[in-house]
C-alpha cells in the first residue's frame, strides 16, 4: 500500500476463538492468533505505517455480547461482526452438524423437512429483538465509561485482573505504536513488531525478485 498508494478499504481481523461447526478441528484448535492480539497487531502496523487513519479495521472472533463489541472498539476495532450470538438468537443449538446438511434446527440445511423447523416469522424478529438490546447494551456500557462517541473509546477503558491484588489495562497490556515508527524506524515499536515488519519487507523483495519487479 505505502508503495503504490492504493489503499485498502477494510481489513478483517478474525480471531482463532471464531469458527463454524464445518471447521477441521486441527484448524480450529492449533492455527491463528486471538482476536484481541491479532486485532492489536493489525491496529499496531497500521499505525507504524502510518495508515490506521486512511484504513477501516473489522474484528471478528465469537463476540458474543454487547461487551465483546465494546471491548473490540476500544482495542481499535472500527467494526465488530457477530455472528455466533446471532445464529443462537435464531435457534443454534450449536450441534456441530453445520458441513453434514442434517442440521436439526433447520439452519444450516438444505433439508426440506429439517428447513421447516425454521419458523422465518417467529425466528425473524427474535433476531431483531436481540440486535436491538445489545446495541442498547452498548450504549448503556458507553455511558458507564463515560464516553458518547465509540471513537472514544480506547484500551485504557478495558480492565483486566490478574490476581485479588494486581489489575492493568489493556493498554498497559497492549500499548499503541508511535504513528509512523516502522516506516521511519525509530527505534519505538516493540522488537518483535519491528522484526516482523522487516521480515515482511524482506519476503516481498525476495517474491520480486523472482518475479522481475523492481523494488526500492
Amino acid at each position: 500500500m505505502l508503495d503504490t498508494g492504493k489503499l485498502v478499504d477494510f481489513i478483517v481481523v478474525d480471531g482463532a476463538e471464531g469458527g463454524t461447526g464445518a471447521a477441521n478441528n486441527e484448524l480450529s484448535n492449533y492455527v491463528g492468533l486471538p482476536v484481541v492480539e491479532g486485532l492489536r497487531v493489525i491496529h499496531n502496523l497500521l499505525l507504524g505505517a502510518g495508515l490506521r487513519d486512511k484504513v477501516r479495521v473489522v474484528a471478528s472472533g465469537k463476540a458474543l455480547s454487547a461487551f465483546s463489541v465494546v471491548k473490540l472498539i476500544a482495542l481499535g476495532a472500527d467494526t465488530v461482526n457477530m455472528a455466533r450470538s446471532f445464529m443462537f438468537s435464531l435457534g443454534c443449538i450449536a450441534a456441530l452438524q453445520c458441513h453434514t446438511g442434517d442440521c436439526p434446527s433447520g439452519i444450516a440445511t438444505q433439508d426440506p423437512d429439517r428447513q421447516s423447523g425454521l419458523h422465518v416469522p417467529t425466528k425473524s424478529q427474535r433476531v431483531a429483538n436481540f440486535h436491538k438490546a445489545t446495541m442498547a447494551h452498548v450504549l448503556q456500557l458507553m455511558g458507564a465509561a463515560g464516553v458518547d462517541d465509540p471513537a472514544d473509546l480506547t484500551a485504557v477503558h478495558i480492565v483486566r485482573r490478574h490476581s485479588s491484588t494486581q489489575i492493568s489495562t489493556y493498554a498497559d497490556r497492549y500499548p499503541d505504536v508511535p504513528v509512523g515508527c516502522l516506516i521511519n524506524k525509530t527505534g519505538e515499536a516493540p522488537r518483535w513488531l519491528q522484526a516482523a515488519w522487516d521480515l515482511a519487507l524482506a519476503e516481498k523483495g525476495g517474491v520480486a525478485k523472482k518475479a522481475g519487479v523492481r523494488t526500492t
